[in-house]
């Protein structure tokens, strides 16, 4: 739990900070950092309180998130997320900013929480998580998507992730993308995207094709075929056009396709 803890402790001075910086916004950080007891504690109630409705109010919201970030793997996960957005968004100054403001990181956590009670056979209230964070986030991340960790949702709208979809770690997806289907087809019919990739804004990429460990998808592209290991494609119908200039272009994010 050190890595929570050392988290924690950023997430406390940064807070501290933006007060004497910022006196009028002390309720706020009050409220959503200084009164809660950990991350885990301060991310169930951020959650509760974007996602609540009449039906689900936001004390019930946060007991059954906290029954989610009680586990250590979840709330690690989180973290290594929050370490990705700050080490590759260069609007990103620190940790608080992207833990209360950032829909991007609040819609992949609400995702975590869907997938989570989808697989305790909680179905209603996973598809119930799923439907608020399309509505508040502007992401739609079906509750049975897998995704891992280090993942960064940046700027985030209208992001879309189909049922059957795969997203390993350490990948970069920006607003506009669609990991979709191409049509009526059941079964496994939505992308794999290895461990590294890079998606650019407005990609779209449909059926069950394989976006290979590395690769680089460039802005607008429409992808229906699979991409090969350390490739960079574009255009619509998305083409090879060269090579990331790294291993792992989601780190990178660099967009320019003028690679060799």
């Amino acid at each position: 739990m050190a890595i929570v803890d050392d988290i924690w402790d950023e997430i406390l001075k940064e807070s501290k900070n933006k007060i004497s910086l910022e006196p009028e916004s002390e309720s706020l950080f009050q409220k959503k950092i200084l009164s809660c007891k950990g991350l885990d504690n301060s991310l169930s109630s951020k959650l509760a309180d974007d996602l609540a409705t009449k039906e689900y109010s936001s004390e019930i919201l946060r007991d059954k998130f906290n029954e989610v970030f009680s586990n250590v793997d979840f709330l690690e996960k989180a973290v290594i997320d929050l370490k990705a957005v700050k080490e590759r968004d260069p609007a990103s100054s620190g940790f608080v900013f992207t833990l209360l403001f950032s829909k991007g990181f609040a819609a992949l956590q609400a995702h975590r929480i869907a997938n989570y009670f989808m697989k305790a056979k909680q179905e209603v209230f996973a598809y119930f998580i799923q439907s608020r964070s399309s509505a508040i986030y502007e992401v739609d991340i079906h509750p049975k998507a897998e995704i891992g960790h280090g993942v960064m949702l940046d700027h985030a709208t209208g992001i879309v992730i189909g049922e059957t979809s795969i997203i390993e770690n350490d990948v970069s997806i920006f607003q506009g993308v669609t990991l979709g289907g191409t049509g009526k087809e059941t079964g496994d019919r939505h992308p794999k995207v290895r461990e590294g990739v890079l998606i650019s804004s407005a990609a779209q990429i449909l059926g069950n094709v394989e976006i290979g460990k590395g690769a680089k998808v460039a802005a607008g592209s429409v992808v229906l075929s699979d991409v090969e290991p350390n490739t960079t494609v574009a255009g619509v119908p998305a083409i090879v056009v060269g090579k990331p200039s790294s291993e792992k272009p989601a780190t990178d994010v660099d967009h320019t396709i003028e690679e060799a």
